[in-house]
């Protein structure tokens, strides 16, 4: 390659969507990230379709994020792909 891509960390979230209240909790396992936290969070909007049909769940994601703080990229990576866009568009705007 011919530019050096700066070095962006891989955090894996887990997002618990009830009812028509919502909470996300940024979580790492290791010492290293234990200090590394979310500083700005964007709650996540429960989806008019997942009210509709009762859904309720946990999802997992990936998200890339950048030295500056901010998400770079944020995937699904478990759960209901309904609750998914939704976390994974919430947690795009993440600091």
């Amino acid at each position: 390659m011919s530019g050096a891509n700066p070095v962006t960390s891989v955090i894996i979230i887990t997002v618990l969507m009830v009812g028509l209240v919502s909470s996300a909790m940024g979580q790492n396992g290791s010492q290293a990230g234990a200090s590394r936290r979310a500083t700005s969070r964007v709650a996540t909007n429960y989806p008019e379709l997942a009210q509709r049909m009762g859904l309720q769940g946990m999802v997992k994601l990936e998200a890339g994020v950048r030295p500056n703080g901010s998400v770079k990229s944020a995937r699904v990576i478990g759960g209901n792909p309904v609750l998914g866009e939704a976390a994974s568009t919430a947690v795009g705007k993440w600091k």
